[in-house]
């Protein structure tokens, strides 16, 4: 597909989503062993005034680092992980509520990768289903939760089959 002149995408990259831990190292941990993420860049540790005004939190200190999501190559988005020096209290995961709910990995296997999470401390959300999607395939998908409690998707398309 050519890009016009008016295109909306142009110049824009996807770059990262935040997440933000009680234990941010623990958590990198998790995303590296299970999902095959890998450190990128260096340690963060944000504080200052600029970083204040960024946040609007007068005294604000978060510390992380960001991780390469698997299967784009190099450039490809990262996974911010910080921790605030002080956090506000975790809400209970729901896959039905306002904002962005989930991060999904498409796996090789689902219930060798689910059996990983539990090992990690992660729980499952829902139940393994397969959907027979018309026009698209088979896919096998489950959401779970990672060690803090964020939900994850596990997924494998049939692709072929």
């Amino acid at each position: 597909m050519e890009k016009s002149a008016t295109d909306p995408s142009e110049g824009i990259r996807y770059a990262h989503t935040n997440l933000i831990a009680t234990d941010w190292r623990r958590m990198m941990d998790f995303y590296c062993q299970v999902f095959g993420c890998r450190p990128v860049s260096s340690e963060r540790d944000h504080k200052g005034t600029q970083f204040e005004a960024l946040t609007a939190m007068p005294g604000a200190n978060a510390k992380g680092q960001h991780l390469l999501l698997p299967g784009h190559g190099d450039g490809g988005p990262t996974l911010e992980i910080f921790q605030y020096r002080e956090n506000d209290p975790a809400l209970s995961p729901r896959i039905n509520r306002p904002g962005f709910t989930h991060i999904a990995f498409e796996v090789p296997d689902v219930e060798g990768k689910r059996a990983e999470v539990l090992a990690w401390g992660g729980r499952d959300y829902g139940k393994l289903i397969t959907l027979d999607i018309p026009g698209a395939g088979k896919l096998t998908l489950m959401y779970m939760c990672d060690p803090e409690g964020n939900v994850i998707e596990l997924q494998r398309w049939h692709r072929g089959k």
